[in-house]
């Protein structure tokens, strides 16, 4: 889990905010304007929606340590890539293509599959600790992307990159996991084990779905969680927090930038909102341990109000100040949203389809999230800034609030699935 937590803070560090850093060397070396350098993020989150849905069945059948191999390979190989580019074209297979693909591979589903098999009745405090981890890892990779880009360059930061994830390789076949503990003789959060079953693999089967069934989790199929609501309104709030993201996180280095900041301090206040996900995310996990089954959505209900006031305090004054609120309500929002959805779809739907109930979810996501960055990038082209893009975000989390106070636990599906695939 440590593991997964760090590597995932370098990968995605790079990605999802090291993109806002070369943002405007890249448009500028390439001559694109902004909705077009956008696109690039856009590509890569498309291609996670549409992969999504089969890495999330195969993660559920075989297990996720070859897709991380493999997707943690491919986004290497992206990164090492960018080194060479000169044309357009290359930029978007690059970062579009291969980066997006092996990240959303590698470092997504298939690792959160991984802790909800091994993890129930701390299945938030070990999430809590992966998502704190790349936060810390992403104001790492930030501080040390932003001078380096502008001392030697993004190509040679790019390949630094893709050399630190080949490296990574190894330790990632040796840490990461393929099957349930159960299959190790073991059960969930570490909780004992009678002598007697430690040989016996069926019977640790049973007892892991015994052990599940006394926090209150029944395993669901991925056709039973199709047919409730609640899900459908998970993948709305999904989405909402998906073009939020993905728009903003894309753009905020230049929206910094462009109000006059210089390139240094920017880095900073990226830094800072960085550094304020890293408490949402692990206490977020930490407190949701212990709230009930029913209650638990409400912390997803304060997550998208804190966006509301981030992104209404700057629409009211566009001062100094509310940039800083704006930055830090982001930072505390989009650190705890993903998290807690998790765990919400752990402790309702339990693990048996895990990996296909996320997949399918992110496939929604993902299309939203390919969208966002190009039509920030549109908003400016068009108006020269990004005002009318923080009043779409508003709206959308004004709704994301509404549609998660209508989140609860479902009725337990008519056939129990006793015992899980493997």
């Amino acid at each position: 889990m440590l593991f997964i937590g760090i590597i995932s803070g370098l990968g995605h560090g790079f990605n999802t905010y090291g993109i806002s850093v070369f943002f405007k060397p890249i448009a500028a070396e390439l001559e694109l304007n902004r909705a077009y350098t956008a696109l690039a993020a856009g590509i890569g989150r498309l291609e996670g929606g549409i992969t999504s849905p089969l890495v999330g069945w195969l993660s559920d059948k075989f297990g996720p340590r070859w897709i991380t191999i493999i997707g943690i390979g491919i986004a290497g190989a992206g990164m090492v890539f960018m080194y060479f580019i000169s044309q357009v074209w290359q930029y978007y297979v690059a970062w579009g293509v291969l980066i997006g693909l092996g990240l959303n591979i590698g470092l997504t589903v298939a690792v959160d599959k991984m802790i909800n098999d091994w993890f129930i009745h701390r299945r938030g405090l070990a999430q809590g600790i992966k998502f704190a981890l790349i936060g810390v890892f992403s104001i790492v990779v930030l501080q040390i992307v932003t001078p380096m880009v502008q001392v030697q360059g993004w190509r040679f930061t790019s390949l630094l990159w893709g050399i630190i994830m080949f490296a990574s390789l190894p330790l990632t076949y040796a840490l990461v996991k393929p099957r349930r503990p159960e299959y190790y003789g073991l059960l969930p959060d570490g909780a004992p084990v009678a002598r007697e079953a430690e040989m016996d693999r069926a019977r640790m089967i049973e007892r892991g779905v015994s052990y599940a069934s006394s926090f209150e989790e029944t395993e669901f199929t991925f056709r039973q969680v199709r047919k409730t609501s609640v899900y459908w309104l998970l993948v709305i709030g999904f989405c909402v927090h998906y073009f939020i993201g993905g728009g903003f996180n894309t753009h905020v280095f230049p929206f910094l930038t462009d109000i006059g900041i210089s390139e240094a301090v920017a880095g900073g206040m990226m830094g800072m909102m960085l550094f304020f996900t890293v408490p949402s995310r692990f206490f977020g996990g930490v407190i949701a341990d212990r709230i009930r089954k029913d209650r638990i959505h409400l912390l997803l209900v304060a997550a998208f109000l804190l966006q509301v006031i981030g992104i209404g305090a700057y629409l009211l004054s566009r001062s100094a100040v509310s940039v800083y609120i704006l930055l830090a309500s982001h930072g505390l929002s989009s650190g705890s949203i993903t998290p807690l959805i998790l765990l919400i779809l752990g402790r309702y739907f339990g693990r048996k389809a895990f990996g296909s109930v996320l997949g399918a979810m992110v496939a929604f996501g993902a299309t939203v999230g390919m969208i966002s960055p190009v039509f920030y990038g549109w908003i400016y082209d068009t108006s020269g800034s990004y005002f009318s893009a923080f009043v779409a975000a508003l709206g959308l989390s004004l709704l994301a609030v509404v549609t998660t106070l209508l989140v609860r636990p479902p009725a337990p599906p008519a056939e129990d699935v006793a015992r899980p695939t493997w």
